[in-house]
């Protein structure tokens, strides 16, 4: 559990006032889920409220350390009923000009805390220096600690750990920029008979360490790594997003589950602007079936490629929900059209009219609208190629811009100006081509351009300006993206962002409030060990994102001929369920195959947003030596369904999968979706004896239904 507290009866009083004022209206009943700890959380929050100096963060000011709220002036405190729970709302004043802000909240149904605190420079001069600044500083009790999860894209491939904590200290930090490279700030630490999920919100840097020792685990965690700023009049910098989500017990896929159905009921952003849920869908992108030269995008799709693929897509009727329009579609900073370098061209987000004159892009896109598909467009609204003609021929300041390697520069987020002018210039795409989906890449390390801003301002003002830029950048960014769903919302567009940054570069839990990873990781273009790999660990912190459905030796590489086999999309099942094939191109395409693989995923997505339970151990990225099974379960219809992978060197023909989730006194219709083998069992069986599974061949799967009597 938390640190406990003893709490003055004063203020225990004025908490009980408070409460009674936040439970005015009707909030959301407790889960049903035994291992929920609402009642922890609820304690967490209401100390919050009792005594505000209880809230653990620190930080330094003008070289005086501070308990978060401790010894400052109160200026406001108030409480609210939301349609989740509770909100606390605080200010404080620091000094004469700066004043502190605390935004906490509590999900009433699952015991869920958060908080994030604000520092505002409200005065006329420069404000003390700011350092130090630590998001969170908690003790948890409880003997035989340790923290699991995985660890970041790129080189860790999401690669599951499980770290003991008892007198050591174990830490992470994200120092690129982009946060969820290599290190994940998503964190399961198990203390005593339970634990706490946390995640911080920052799409920038960040560290985390957890000290353990006999009586206690200590978490500790800040973003904007070596922050050390005075702020100018106006300025205001935050901590990141500290989230928690306590829990009974120390069974993994419980507490797993617990996260997963409270990150998509309350993290996930919303379908339109009338509030629907976000439903599984699949995506596909034509300029693979161009014919003509591609560079991982859309480089090569031309106002006359476009149709025979639609045409084949209707005609087989294997229409996929989005049209994925990738990088490529618009001039370099010169006008000049660009057949094969996306990545320096980008910058002036003016359609290429070399490629697509007139209003055929528009054209396109209202064909696949009257065929059912959406439209989603890239962009990469940080990076410009060419500063000199950026300047120019678009209007960009120079002093946006900083370099970071061949002709390639990293705009300033946090520069009010330059946000503007990148949010115009997406907007005006978003409405002219019709596009209904704003994607947005990152291929670039930031932090390079965040210290050469911090260094400009330096010398500028002769202060301290260390992460001063990051902070205000992130925050841009965040701005950037609401407005642009704003614009979305407005306009009748989808109200969430296909979110990437060379793959999982920033999925953070505050970015993934405003979008969803279509892919997951640019490495999950490859082999299916590693994609079983990454669906282990990664399924339990992001319930909702997508890989691709091919395999290949490498991201740029096509699929095999005559179309990906059920083994390779089984592989693949996610919510986001990414078609690449040849359409036209592939001569050898097997339409009755992709209809059948494709009807499979449509059968079955519904229960691939529900619980998640991994039979099968966590095998690294190049094991392919093992079975791998999953279990998609819903809880409260009690229908699942289970995927067996034999993989490709795995000796073993036959594996029993104990399945000691469903209920032990009822009876369960199990279907074998190859062979219509039909199997009963109770749940009592399928939990002691389990399932046997066999297959004959070295990578091959199976499927089973399972369906509890009397239906669903």
């Amino acid at each position: 559990m938390y640190r406990e507290r003893t709490l003055p009866l004063t203020v225990l009083f004025l908490a009980a006032v408070l409460l009674a004022g936040c439970t005015a209206n009707k909030v959301p009943a407790p889960t049903d889920r035994p291992n929920a700890a609402v009642e922890t959380g609820v304690q967490q929050f209401e100390s919050w409220v009792a005594d505000p100096t209880s809230i653990p963060f620190t930080f330094v000011y003008d070289s005086v350390a501070h308990e978060g709220l401790k010894d400052l002036e109160p200026l406001s405190q108030r409480c609210e009923t939301t349609p989740a729970g509770k909100a606390l709302h605080l200010a404080y004043r620091l000094d004469p000009q700066v004043e502190v802000r605390v935004e906490a909240a509590l999900n009433a149904e699952f015991g869920q805390t958060e908080y994030t605190v604000w520092f505002e420079n409200k005065g006329s001069e420069p404000s003390g220096e700011l350092t130090d600044l630590r998001s969170v500083v908690l003790p948890f009790q409880g003997d035989d600690p340790f923290v699991r999860g995985c660890l970041g894209d790129h080189g860790h491939l999401y690669s599951d750990y499980v770290m003991p904590l008892r007198d050591t200290v174990v830490r992470f930090a994200a120092a690129s920029g982009r946060a969820t490279h290599w290190h994940f700030p998503y964190f399961d630490l198990v203390h005593g008979d339970g634990g706490t999920l946390m995640a911080l919100g920052w799409a920038g840097t960040w560290w985390a360490e957890f000290i353990g020792d006999p009586d206690q685990t200590l978490w500790t965690a800040g973003n904007c790594i070596g922050f050390d700023s005075v702020l100018l009049p106006g300025e205001k910098v935050r901590t990141a997003l500290v989230v928690m989500l306590p829990y009974k017990g120390r069974d993994r896929d419980d507490a797993s589950n617990l996260w997963r159905e409270w990150f998509l009921k309350y993290n996930m952003p919303k379908a339109d602007a009338q509030g629907h849920d976000i439903q599984p869908f699949s995506t596909t992108n034509f300029a693979w079936d161009t014919g003509l030269p591609n560079s991982d995008g859309s480089i090569s799709e031309r106002f006359y490629t476009w149709k025979r693929t639609l045409e084949r897509l209707v005609y087989e009727d294997v229409v996929p929900d989005f049209r994925w329009f990738d990088a490529g579609w618009y001039f370099d900073q010169r006008g000049h059209s660009e057949e094969r370098d996306w990545y320096e061209a980008v910058g002036s987000w003016i359609v290429d009219t070399v490629k697509w004159p007139g209003k055929t892009l528009l054209e396109s896109n209202e064909a696949c609208h009257k065929q059912g598909m959406k439209v989603l467009m890239w962009f990469e609204s940080e990076g410009v190629g060419d500063l000199d003609d950026m300047v120019k021929y678009h209007g960009y300041k120079a002093e946006w811009g900083s370099y970071y390697k061949w002709n390639r520069y990293t705009s300033n987020l946090g520069d009010p100006e330059c946000l503007e002018w990148i949010l115009s210039r997406i907007t005006k795409v978003l409405d002219e081509t019709g596009a209904d989906l704003y994607r947005e890449d990152n291929n670039s390390d930031p932090i390079k351009a965040w210290r050469d801003f911090d260094g400009r301002t330096a010398t500028r003002t002769g202060l301290p300006r260390a992460g001063i830029t990051e902070n205000l950048a992130i925050q841009g960014h965040y701005e950037l993206w609401d407005r642009i769903l704003d614009f979305c919302a407005k306009h009748g567009k989808c109200t969430y962002i296909d979110n990437c940054a060379s793959g999982g570069g920033r999925n953070d839990i505050e970015s993934l409030r405003r979008s969803i990873p279509f892919m997951r990781s640019d490495d999950d273009r490859t082999t299916m060990p590693l994609r079983l790999s990454m669906s282990w660990s990664y399924c339990r912190w992001v319930p909702f994102h997508g890989a691709n459905t091919k395999e290949a030796p490498g991201h740029q590489a096509p699929g095999i001929p005559g179309g990906s086999t059920h083994y390779i999309t089984r592989c693949s099942w996610l919510p986001v369920y990414n078609l690449e094939e040849r359409w036209t191109h592939d001569v050898a395409l097997d339409y009755d195959r992709l209809r059948s693989t494709f009807g499979e995923w449509k059968k079955y997505r519904h229960l691939l947003v529900k619980d998640f339970h991994p039979l099968t151990p966590w095998y690294g990225p190049r094991d392919d030596t093992n079975w791998t099974v999953f279990v998609w379960h819903d809880r409260k219809t009690d229908e699942a369904v289970l995927e067996a992978f034999r993989q490709a060197t795995c000796p073993e023909p036959a594996y029993t999968a104990y399945l000691k989730f469903l209920q032990p006194d009822r009876t369960y219709t199990l279907s074998n979706e190859d062979t219509g083998e039909v199997r009963t069992l109770t749940g009592a069986a399928l939990a002691s004896e389990g399932l046997p599974l066999e297959l004959d061949e070295p990578k091959s799967s199976a499927v089973w239904h399972i369906v509890p009597e009397g239906g669903r």
